[in-house]
This record gives structure tokens, C-alpha cells and sequence, in this order.
């Protein structure tokens, strides 16, 4: 009971370092405020893209279906602009946002000075494609074993237990050219977290329960802030190859035959 009071007179805390993941702080245009220092930055955008996730991949089923986590994407779209190596376009939910006020617009609906015309959208010159290659709730010991696709929500019967309890994760990024949809780049990235005794395994076991908003279950579950820091990783990678990235070339042009003959 004693317990149950204290917690009743605990203040809330606004940015607290410990609901954090590794994509803080904040992004307006071409600057960032509080962003984490390990993330890779340009000097200047090298285009624009957009960020989709197939929706259709077993490891996303699991993720927002049995795990409780919401999309990738707002995290993702936070760290892209915070790096400053491309502009987002959004091809979600703002873009069926605004194609409904160019509805409201066509119909008359609108005011004239409205400013709504056609011709002003800007293309995705790329698009980044993210996925969870796998996690483990239990590297380090313990009963739990290797789930591949998407993150576990953390044994908890191993933290009653008292063991040490290790989340991992990799994921994935892939960047692709729209006008040609060669692929461009793709790096890995991976993290670890561990967790100790008793409590630990309860707080993951909570905070997995508990689901969230689009994005907001990362914040408060343990395997979802491994997925945000291997998220992290795999961008990072991600904008060291494409700082020194050099076009592939195909004898003959690329799509024209290939050079790898047929008897």
C-alpha cells in the first residue's frame, strides 16, 4: 500500500532519460535539435524520399499484431531528417490528408485564395524500405530461444526468475531509385540490450502489454528500443555507403540483355 502511495505523488516527468530510445530530440527543415550525437549527418540532402513498409511481411504482422508495436515509419522519418541527407515526402496518411483537401478544392468547396493547384507535389526521388531481420528475447541465457522476423515481448517468467535477460534485434534498410527501381543501397544494423534480475523482467513485461500509438510503444518497451538503436545502426551504415556511393555499370547498359551468356 505504501508502495501504491508513493507512486500516487510521483510528478510526471517530460523528457525523461529513461523513456528515451537512441531517435531523440527533434527536426524542422534542415535542422535538428537534441538529436542523438551517434547519428551520421550530410552536409546537404542528396534528394528526396519516401518510407514504406511492406505491411504484407510476416515480420510486420507480428510486430503490430501479437507485439503490440505500432509502424516504423515515424521513427525512421525523425532520424532520415535529423541526418539531413534526404528529404522526406510523405506517402501515408498525410498524402491521403492532402489529396482530400485537392478533393474539397476540385469540388468548389474551397476558398479561391486557397492556393491549391496542380503541379505542386514533389516527387520521391527514392524510397527506403525497412525491415526487422530478427530479435531474440534471450540471447544471453535462460528458456527463451531465437524468434526470427520481430522482436519478443521480454520473457518475463525468466525475469521472475531473476536471470539476466538479453533483447537483440537486426534490421534492414534498403534504398532504391524510383525513376529506375535499381537499388541503390542496403545495410544491416543491430543492437542488444540487457536486462537484470527480477524487476527488469517485469518493467519489459509491462511496458509489452501495454501497446501504443503508432511509434509510442518503442519509448516504453524494452524490445522496442532495440529496435529504434538497430534502426539507428542500419541508417547509419545506410548513409556511410551512400557517402561513397558509385554507380554500378553494366557492359551494354543496365535491363539490356546482361553478360552472363546461354549455350
Amino acid at each position: 500500500m505504501a508502495f501504491l502511495s508513493l507512486s500516487a505523488c510521483s510528478d510526471m516527468q517530460m523528457g525523461a532519460q529513461s523513456a528515451k530510445t537512441t531517435a531523440t530530440g527533434s527536426a524542422g527543415g534542415a535542422t535538428s535539435q537534441n538529436a542523438n550525437v551517434g547519428l551520421q549527418h550530410c552536409p546537404a540532402p542528396l534528394g528526396t524520399v519516401s518510407i514504406v513498409e511492406d505491411t504484407s511481411a510476416p515480420w510486420y504482422g507480428l510486430l503490430t499484431g501479437q507485439y503490440q508495436l505500432g509502424s516504423t515509419v515515424p521513427v525512421l522519418k525523425l532520424l532520415v531528417q535529423q541526418s539531413n541527407c534526404f528529404v522526406i515526402v510523405d506517402r501515408g496518411r498525410a498524402l491521403d490528408a492532402a489529396m482530400q483537401e485537392r478533393a474539397l478544392n476540385s469540388s468548389g468547396e474551397l476558398r479561391k485564395t486557397s492556393k491549391m493547384h496542380k503541379g505542386q507535389m514533389v516527387a520521391a526521388d527514392y524510397t527506403i524500405s525497412p525491415s526487422i531481420t530478427f530479435s531474440n528475447n534471450n540471447a544471453g541465457g535462460g528458456a527463451a530461444g531465437l524468434l526470427a522476423f520481430v522482436p519478443v515481448v521480454g520473457g518475463a517468467l525468466a525475469g521472475v526468475a531473476g536471470t539476466m535477460k538479453t533483447q537483440e534485434a537486426s534490421t534492414l534498410l534498403t534504398l532504391v531509385d524510383n525513376r529506375s527501381s535499381v537499388q541503390l543501397a542496403a545495410a544491416e544494423g543491430s543492437a542488444k540490450n540487457v536486462d537484470y534480475g527480477m524487476l527488469a523482467g517485469l518493467a519489459a513485461f509491462g511496458g509489452g502489454a501495454a501497446g501504443g500509438a503508432a511509434g509510442g510503444a518503442y519509448t516504453n518497451t524494452a524490445q522496442g528500443k532495440v529496435i529504434v538503436a538497430a534502426f539507428t545502426d542500419s541508417l547509419n551504415n545506410l548513409i556511410g555507403s551512400v557517402k561513397q556511393y558509385k554507380a554500378q555499370s553494366v557492359k551494354g547498359g543496365l535491363g539490356n540483355g546482361g553478360n552472363l551468356q546461354v549455350n
